[in-house]
């Protein structure tokens, strides 16, 4: 499909700089294709009286690291230079897949120092080799540093990755790192934050308790690839970044007795869905799933498990409108996000909520 049938013109007003307070107090734009409203403004409150008893919420409950590293490159007796690197996904216990800026001004074998200018202990410094050099930027770091020690000193080196539409307007802050990150945060690794479940709260699962939905959780660590723009014209020309994701047996089980019984399984946010559309089968049974997906959902995919969305407002022409538009329609979708525009939703990362129905 051509890609500029997903653009869409969004005032710079409509994008949030910082979430709702409380979390749960965001708005909530119900989407619900052949209903008998097809538009619905409501409040991320009011998510239970959308659900069915038996009904199953899917979490992503991956943790945001502060991925974020501004280095100096090294070779040789060469004058050094300032680098700052994104990492997106880890390969080795030592080695991570990283954009680079600007990419030009490193080569294999080149070193990179992180957090040594004013460090007074070693926790505050990092050593890195370029491996390797991929296309769009793409570099792949051998770290001097390994496992746990690595992980330790990228806590203490590194910066919360804000979105680029966010980092544009404003620098990072010491809030971000409460608001950028769900409150069932667990499982370290991710780059960016699955937004949608940014509004829950506590006030919100003990609604959702009331009303017998069942909550299960899944771990896709999203990678800055998320951000990346969609350069070709046609999605048939488009790769998509790959991210490592985990579903235990035991959670594909249960899964797999909603739907039995009749239940819908509820995806909170793109990342959960994407993969637990990995982990499906043609036949619609979920099963254990641990590796990398790099799957690119775009309008005519049949949707295997799926039944509901939660998600946020999201970027002209990227992945994840389209894959809304595959889950919603795209004539549906579009009217939507002009009906969000129009009545003042906040867009993207600490934007509002919609809560969409498939498309049958």
């Amino acid at each position: 499909m051509r890609v500029d049938l997903f653009d869409f013109d969004l005032p710079e007003t409509s994008i949030a700089l910082r979430p709702a307070s409380p979390r749960d107090s965001a708005r909530m734009l119900v989407v619900h294709p052949g209903g008998p409203e097809v538009l619905s403004d409501k409040g991320v409150l009011d998510l239970p009286s959308f659900l069915r008893e038996g009904d199953a919420l899917v979490f992503n409950d991956t943790k945001v690291i502060p991925a974020q590293l501004e280095g100096i490159r090294r070779r040789g007796e060469e004058i050094t230079t300032s680098v700052s690197l994104t990492l997106h996904m880890r390969t080795a216990p030592d080695r991570w897949k990283a954009f680079a800026r600007p990419a030009r001004r490193l080569k294999v074998g080149d070193r990179i120092a992180f957090g040594h200018e004013g460090a007074s202990c070693m926790l505050g410094m990092l050593d890195a080799t370029v491996e390797e050099k991929g296309d769009a930027g793409e570099v792949t770091l051998r770290f001097d540093l390994s496992g746990p020690s690595l992980d330790e000193a990228i806590m203490a080196v590194g910066h919360i990755p804000l979105p680029p539409y966010i980092a544009s307007k404003r620098a990072e802050d010491a809030r971000d790192r409460a608001d950028y990150q769900t409150v069932y945060a667990r499982e370290e690794g991710a780059v960016a934050a699955p937004t949608a479940g940014l509004h829950f709260t506590d006030r919100l699962f003990a609604k959702l308790d009331e009303a017998g939905i069942e909550r299960h959780f899944v771990t896709l660590h999203v990678g800055a690839g998320t951000f990346l723009p969609v350069k070709a014209d046609d999605t048939d020309d488009h790769v998509m970044h790959q991210e490592i994701g985990h579903v235990d047996a035991r959670t594909a089980e249960r899964l797999n007795a909603v739907k039995a019984r009749g239940g819908r399984i509820v995806c909170v946010g793109t990342t959960s869905l994407r993969l637990i559309e990995s982990a499906t089968s043609d036949d619609g049974l979920v099963s254990p799933w641990s590796g990398p997906t790099g799957i690119f959902i775009t309008p005519g995919y049949r949707f295997r498990a799926v039944d509901m969305l939660m998600t946020n407002f999201h970027l002209p022409k990227s992945t994840l409108f389209m894959l809304v538009s595959a889950f919603s329609g795209l004539e549906t979708m579009r009217a939507a996000y002009t009906h969000a525009i129009e009545t003042g939703y906040r867009f993207y990362s600490y934007g509002d909520a919609s809560l969409l129905f498939r498309k049958d």
